[in-house]
C-alpha cells in the first residue's frame, strides 16, 4: 500500500462558489495553511468595505487570511513561502503569477465549471446556458502559463435542463465542483493522478467577461436565443433590454420568463398585457415575463407590477 502524502494546502479563492470547496476541505480534515483571497471592497449604497465571502468563513474558521494587492510582490511571495504549503487549490481566484503557480511541490491546481477546453475565461456557467448547451460539468487541471489551458486531473459531467437559470446551474456545480476537488486531492495525496493534454477542438467557445453590452437583450434575434439569454443570466448579473412607454426609454432587467413558439403579425418587441400576463413578440413566438425589475425599484412579479404601473398601448421593449 503506496504511503499518503503528507498534504499542505493553500486555498485560493474568492466568492460563495470558492466556499463550497474550502468546506468540503475542511470536512474531510485537510491541513489549509493559509487562505487567499481578494482586498476588501467598497460595496452597497454607504461603500462600506465587504470581506469576499472566501474571507467571511476563512475567519469564522479561524484560517490564516491573507489578501494581496500585488501576486507577484516581494513581501507576498516570501510570506507564501513561509506557509511551507504542497499544494495549492485554486476555485475562482485570478490569474497567478509563474513564481506562485510553480511554487508548491504537488503543483497548483484549479477548478472550472466548464467541460474544459470549452468555455474557458471568466463566465463559464453563464455562457453554456446562453448558448443553449444541454450539458456542461467541471473541471480539475495543473495550472500553467495561459489561462485555463493546463492539464486536465479529473472532470464530471451534469446535464442542462430547458428552465436551467445560471443561479441553479451555478448551485449543482459548485457542490458537484467541490467533490472534484476532494477527488483531486485525494489523488495527489496517494500518488495516484494521471493526467491528459486538453484536446485541440475546432470551434472552441469562450466564456467571455460580461459586461453590460453582451448582456443586452436583443429583440430582433430568434426566441431561443433570447429565451437562453435571460434564463442564461438570472439572477446575476441579469439580462437587461430598454422599455419604450409613451415615448419614454428606460432600462429594466428581465427574469423568470417562459417562452411560446407561435405565428403572429407583431413588430419584434411589442409588448402584449392580457389577463394579468405579459409577452413580448419575437420573431417566431412570444416571451411571457414573469419577473422583471424597473429602475430603482426591486424585482416584481407581473401581476404586482401590473397593479400599478401603466403599460400604453404602443409600449415596446427595444
Amino acid at each position: 500500500m503506496t504511503k499518503k502524502r503528507d498534504i499542505r494546502i493553500v486555498f485560493m479563492g474568492t466568492p460563495d462558489f470558492a466556499v463550497a470547496t474550502l468546506k468540503v476541505l475542511l470536512e474531510n480534515n485537510y491541513n489549509v495553511v493559509g487562505v487567499i483571497t481578494a482586498p476588501d471592497r467598497p460595496a452597497g449604497r454607504g461603500r462600506k468595505l465587504k470581506a469576499s465571502a472566501v474571507k467571511e468563513f476563512a475567519v469564522e474558521h479561524n484560517l490564516n487570511v491573507l489578501q494581496p494587492t500585488n501576486l507577484k510582490s516581494e513581501e507576498f511571495v516570501e510570506t507564501l513561502k513561509s506557509l511551507k504549503a504542497n499544494l495549492q487549490v485554486v476555485v475562482a481566484f485570478r490569474m497567478l503569477p509563474e513564481v506562485v503557480w510553480r511554487m508548491p511541490e504537488y503543483g497548483t491546481f484549479n477548478l472550472h465549471a466548464s467541460l474544459l477546453p470549452q468555455y474557458r475565461g471568466a463566465a463559464p456557467i453563464h455562457w453554456a446556458i446562453i448558448n443553449g448547451e444541454t450539458k456542461t460539468g467541471v473541471t480539475t487541471f495543473f495550472i500553467d502559463e495561459k489561462i485555463d489551458t493546463g492539464a486536465i486531473i479529473d472532470s464530471d459531467e451534469i446535464n442542462i435542463s430547458e428552465e436551467e437559470t445560471v443561479g441553479s446551474l451555478h448551485d449543482k456545480l459548485m457542490n458537484l465542483g467541490s467533490n472534484l476537488v476532494i477527488k483531486t486531492v485525494n489523488q495527489i495525496e496517494s500518488n495516484t493522478v494521471t493526467t491528459k493534454v486538453q484536446p485541440k477542438i475546432e470551434n472552441l467557445k469562450t466564456a467571455y467577461k460580461l459586461n453590460k453590452e453582451n448582456c443586452k437583450i436583443d429583440w430582433n434575434d430568434s426566441l431561443d436565443n433570447i429565451y437562453n439569454k435571460i434564463r442564461g443570466l438570472n439572477p446575476f448579473p441579469s439580462a437587461w433590454c430598454f422599455l419604450d412607454n409613451n415615448d419614454k426609454n428606460v432600462a429594466i432587467k428581465i427574469f423568470n420568463i417562459a417562452k411560446t413558439y407561435s405565428k403572429h403579425n407583431y413588430n419584434t418587441g411589442a409588448i402584449i398585457i392580457m389577463d394579468n400576463e405579459m409577452k413580448v413578440a419575437c420573431k417566431n413566438g412570444f416571451v411571457r415575463i414573469h419577473e422583471l425589475q424597473l429602475p430603482g425599484k426591486r424585482k416584481m412579479e407581473i401581476k404586482s407590477l401590473l397593479n400599478g404601473y401603466n403599460f400604453e398601448k404602443n409600449a415596446k421593449l427595444l
